[in-house]
């Protein structure tokens, strides 16, 4: 009976099946079971593709691995074949005539790179690495470093599609995947213990970049460095706290102000208009700012006055949530703001907001001090300990 030779994912789910069939001397009843098998295995395959539509299997690719002239200088070359001596992989040693090679090709990678044995043992493998090392290099010589056989954002981006989709059609691009090691700036081509094959958690890669002075975004304009702003604000906004950057950035490139995954108003001003907070309503109820009554919603009120719609439901110049708000962290309670950056000179605006047991205050920034108080008095007052009536 035919046996299928089955590439499987870390998981050991088939991502390729494929069976060797022979029918000689078999006769019309074998041939039939092994179409059978054949068919069977291939509506496996499809309900498997089904299963895990929404996470696509990158391409495999296959390469050209015919060594480059030594005229066209190649930029890196593999030590055997510089040496002259293919019978390390292949039947003999002639480079004119070296035949084929003597053992499946991972195998024969790892006879000397024994070290990538440790390496390809980790939680999360990539396939192509698994697969086949020639997927990505060439075993004589490169134009490229490291024998690969294109340049490394290129080669990663021609088998990962829809990334390569992404990143060309962004309309805010993010320069980790453009600049340096590109891809291999957040992850590891071979394997990881980190999922999506990341160099480290997704935090602690995200601040180890953003966690310094002087980034810059695309525009030119200085970034945060969030390092020094997390460590001087105690008070984290949940997904922060959450060590989850992609709770609202996209990594790859986006079509929002910042990567953001979903609008937000990148300005202090703004008419309101649900769709530009469709990123703040993934989380908060949208009702915060469309009720103009309210007991419940928020504290920001003055009785039962919801100050949040008085502040950000208006026709025109109404507030975004980063007029009072620090997105990342602060030192008050719900990352109320110290300032905010006003206009496009870097001017920081004073909120001066101070909290009360009952409400809080905000003095000379946008208007004139004033004060709110979000009880609301009982048309019953309670009861106290003198009113009780007392024991003879």
């Amino acid at each position: 009976m035919p046996q299928p030779e089955n590439i499987l994912d870390n998981g050991g789910k088939v991502i390729v099946r494929t069976h060797r069939l022979s029918f000689k001397g078999r006769g019309i009843r074998a041939t039939l079971l092994s179409l059978l098998l054949l068919a069977c295995g291939y509506m496996t395959l499809a309900a498997d593709a089904k299963k895990d539509e929404t996470v696509p299997v990158a391409k495999m690719r296959k390469n050209d691995l015919t060594p480059i002239p030594d005229l066209q200088k190649p930029v890196s070359a593999h030590s055997p074949y510089q040496d002259g001596d293919c019978s390390l992989c292949h039947q003999n040693k002639d480079r004119t005539n070296p035949g084929a090679i003597i053992k499946q090709v991972n195998a024969l990678c790892l006879d000397c790179h024994d070290d990538f044995g440790k390496v390809m043992a980790r939680k999360y493998s990539h396939v192509a690495a698994r697969v086949n090392c020639v997927s990505c290099h060439n075993p004589h010589n490169a134009k490229q470093p490291k024998l690969l056989v294109e340049e490394s954002g290129a080669l990663c981006l021609s088998c990962h599609t829809a990334i390569s989709n992404l990143v060309t059609n962004a309309k805010v691009k993010h320069d980790a995947l453009t600049s340096d090691a590109k891809c291999l700036n957040c992850h590891n081509p071979h394997a990881a213990n980190v999922e999506h094959l990341l160099t480290r958690l997704p935090y602690d890669l995200c601040v180890g970049c953003h966690g310094k002075d002087g980034i810059k975004d695309q525009d030119g304009k200085v970034l945060t460095n969030m390092k020094k702003l997390l460590a001087e604000n105690p008070e984290q906004h949940g997904p922060v706290a959450g060590k989850d950057c992609s709770a609202c950035h996209t990594p790859h490139g986006g079509n929002n102000f910042r990567l953001l995954t979903k609008e937000y108003p990148a300005q202090f001003y703004s008419p309101y208009d649900p769709k530009l907070y469709d990123l703040c309503f993934d989380c908060h109820e949208s009702s915060m700012v469309k009720d103009a009554k309210t007991t419940t919603l928020t504290k920001f009120r003055n009785g039962d006055q919801n100050l949040h719609y008085v502040h950000v439901n208006k026709d025109e110049r109404g507030r975004t949530c980063r007029a009072c708000h620090e997105v990342h962290a602060s030192k008050q309670k719900h990352q109320i703001r110290d300032a905010v950056p006003y206009g496009k000179t870097g001017y920081m605006l004073k909120v001066n907001f101070t909290q009360t047991a009952t409400g809080g205050s905000c003095a000379q920034t946008c208007h004139l001090t004033r004060s709110y108080t979000n009880s609301v008095v009982p048309l019953v007052p309670k009861k106290t300990d003198s009113d009780l009536p007392k024991s003879p």
